[in-house]
């Protein structure tokens, strides 16, 4: 039995969210239809203060914290900087919305890049992914349990490549043709860039004045591209 828009979140846009607090709030909702679903989205479309996440029913809300952003921009970042060094472009969408009603499914990534499809979505301010490709490199930030398991989200919607953050440190995550995500230890999407790597460099944001960390970041990739001895 579907449940009613008002009874999981007030349908007034200008509702406040509950506080989130050091680490975070969400909730997990089973029987929520997607017309339920879809409403949530378009009464919060203007709110960046949570994320939704749809599976066949099941509705996970999201709301960000401290300790969930810093570590989401700092992969980002992260992402850019490598990218450019490497002479590689990408299109950072952000947490947008994308939804697949055909699957039943829809999602808000913490963060999401286009790379090899960059330019089949340059420009568009809306992507749909029923005739868009989905974004090419997903980061999660995945600190709070128990949460929803995204990977068969991602995985339905043909997301290549994910980056899941615990925490302590990111796997990197690769789709297989069989529809199935397999660890991997280096990334496909951003060559030279491995698990052990991107969990340094955030442990290393953790001390290291933000300039300081750019800085680090560009000098270990340009010592990558040099010719090898």
């Amino acid at each position: 039995m579907s449940i009613q828009t008002e009874t999981v979140l007030p349908t007034a846009p200008s509702t406040p969210l509950p506080p989130a607090s050091d680490v975070g709030q969400h909730v997990i909702l089973h029987g929520v239809s997607w017309t339920t679903y879809e409403r949530l989205l378009a009464d919060f479309q203007d709110s960046h203060a949570a994320h939704f996440t749809y599976d066949r029913g099941v509705l996970e809300i999201m709301v960000l914290s401290a300790e969930h952003e810093r570590p989401n921009r700092t992969i980002a970042l992260l992402v850019e900087e490598v990218a450019a060094e490497m002479g590689i472009d990408v299109d950072n969408v952000g947490s947008h919305t994308f939804t697949r009603e055909d699957l039943a499914r829809g999602f808000e990534p913490d963060t999401c890049f286009y790379i090899r499809n960059a330019e089949q979505v340059s420009g568009k301010t809306r992507i749909d992914l029923m005739i868009d490709p989905p974004p090419d490199l997903v980061i999660e930030i995945d600190i709070t349990h128990p949460s929803l398991n995204k990977l068969p989200i991602y995985a339905a919607a043909g997301v290549p490549e994910v980056w899941r953050y615990d925490g302590k440190e990111v796997t990197l995550y690769t789709l297989l043709e069989s529809g199935q995500y397999q660890t991997q230890e280096a990334s496909v999407a951003l060559p030279g860039l491995t698990s052990q790597v991107i969990s340094q460099f955030v442990k290393d944001s953790q001390t290291m004045r933000r300039t300081m960390w750019i800085h680090h970041v560009r000098e270990w990739t340009r010592q990558q591209k040099q010719p090898q001895d």
